[in-house]
C-alpha cells in the first residue's frame, strides 16, 4: 500500500503514513463480535439518539456519539459508516466554555452532517451484517427480557454464547421483609 505524505505549506513533510488495513495482514484490535454489537448501539444514537438529527442525510448506514465535556467547553460529534470515519470538534485554544447550549449535537453534528453529506454523495449504503457467533433477539422494554414469543420489543444483539434471558428463566423477587443487608451479603 502507497503511503500518504501530509506537508505544510511550504512543501515540508509532516508525516508520511503508511499504515496496513485488516484486508492486508493488519492485526485484529477486537473481537467482530463486539465491533458489530457497538455499531449497532452507534447506530441508535444517530437513529433516535443525540444525533438523530443525522437522518436528514437520508442514510441507514451512519452510526456516531455525540459529546460534551463539563461547563460545555469542547463538544464533538463522531462519526462513521462503513467507507468513512469522521469528527467534528468545537473548542478553544484556551480552555472556556462555548455557551450554555453549546451541545456536539448543536454546536459539532451539524458541521459533521454537512462534510459527510458532500463525501458520502453518491457513495453507496453498505448493510451492517452480522458476523458469526452473535444472535437476535427482541427485548422488553419493561423487564428488559427477551419476549418470549419473539413477535414484540426491541430489536438487540447478543454474543451467541450470552443470550438474554427469558421471563420465566428469572427467578422470582425476594420475599418482602428481607432485610436488605441480608440481600447484599447473598451478593457479595
Amino acid at each position: 500500500m502507497a503511503g500518504t505524505a501530509f506537508v505544510d505549506s511550504r512543501g515540508n513533510v509532516l508525516s508520511n503514513a503508511q499504515p496496513v488495513t485488516a484486508a492486508e495482514g493488519a492485526e485484529r484490535a477486537i473481537d467482530p463480535r463486539n465491533a458489530f454489537i457497538m455499531t449497532t448501539m452507534m447506530r441508535d444514537v444517530v437513529r433516535a439518539g443525540t444525533a438523530a438529527r443525522a437522518m436528514q442525510l437520508g442514510r441507514q448506514d451512519l452510526a456516531g456519539k455525540t459529546g460534551t465535556t463539563n461547563d460545555n467547553v469542547d463538544a464533538w460529534f463522531c462519526g462513521f459508516n462503513a467507507s468513512m470515519v469522521a469528527i467534528a470538534w468545537i473548542g478553544f485554544d484556551q480552555p472556556k466554555t462555548l455557551g450554555t447550549n453549546e451541545t456536539g449535537a448543536v454546536a459539532a453534528l451539524p458541521i459533521w452532517m454537512n462534510f459527510m453529506a458532500k463525501v458520502l454523495k453518491g457513495v453507496p449504503e453498505r448493510p451492517l451484517q452480522p458476523p458469526e457467533g452473535v444472535i437476535v433477539a427482541r427485548i422488553s422494554p419493561e423487564t428488559g427480557l427477551r419476549d418470549p414469543e419473539e413477535r414484540a420489543g426491541i430489536v438487540e444483539y447478543f454474543y451467541s454464547e450470552f443470550p438474554p434471558k427469558l421471563r420465566d428463566d428469572v427467578p422470582p423477587a425476594p420475599a418482602s421483609g428481607r432485610a436488605p443487608g441480608e440481600i447484599r451479603n447473598q451478593l457479595f
